[in-house]
């Protein structure tokens, strides 16, 4: 039943300020051991590809994939997460403003294999990011507001290649006892979304 969370909205004021407070009990240190696990199945035998972390936060795992020799896209909306992310792995970047989006920025580590951009998801577009050959989405389909999931997916699909591999983790719960987020998508809904 994962009516009881339907009509939850979390603000891009909420988010903001949970980075503000340090309330970021979504990031992992080490890296989702899940990624490690799937490798294969996201690389698929390739490599340089072009990787994409919706909703990025700071992801230890940029650094891991950009050291493999891909390159990595990131978008999220708190400047605080993305000049931790290259601060807390000594990365120097530049940072520009993105002209298709207002107040839109893009930080870009100055080896230029990783470019993260600040603002929000549904701002972007191929025609500003390109198009990608694998998505890690390890919190960002469970963070989006329910309401907003069909225009997230259908924002994914445009952004991947046709031969693309797509990473998704997703949480298992009692949506009555939690209201999220993470929220609750269960298989059939996924399965909709993304065919």
């Amino acid at each position: 039943d994962v009516e009881s969370q339907k009509e939850r909205v979390v603000t891009e004021e909420e988010w903001l300020q949970k980075w503000e407070m340090g309330n970021i009990g979504f990031h992992k240190e080490q890296g989702h051991p899940l990624l490690q696990k799937y490798l294969d199945v996201l690389l698929n035998g390739r490599s340089g590809l072009r990787i994409f972390f919706p909703l990025c936060g700071k992801a230890v795992e940029m650094k891991w994939l950009a050291d493999m020799g891909h390159s990595v896209v990131g978008v999220e909306l708190s400047e605080q997460a993305v000049k931790e992310f290259f601060s807390e792995h000594s990365l120097p970047y530049c940072e520009e403003q993105v002209p298709e989006i207002s107040g839109g920025k893009m930080f870009q580590s100055t080896s230029g294999n990783i470019s993260l951009y600040c603002c929000s998801i549904y701002d972007l577009s191929s025609s500003i990011v390109g198009k990608f050959d694998g998505v890690w989405d390890r919190g960002a389909l469970v963070a989006v507001n329910p309401r907003d999931r069909q225009c997230y997916a259908s924002l994914m699909i445009n952004l991947v290649e046709k031969n693309s591999s797509y990473l998704l983790v997703t949480v298992s719960y009692d949506p009555n006892k939690h209201k999220g987020p993470p929220f609750y998508v269960p298989e059939s809904e996924i399965k909709s979304l993304f065919g």
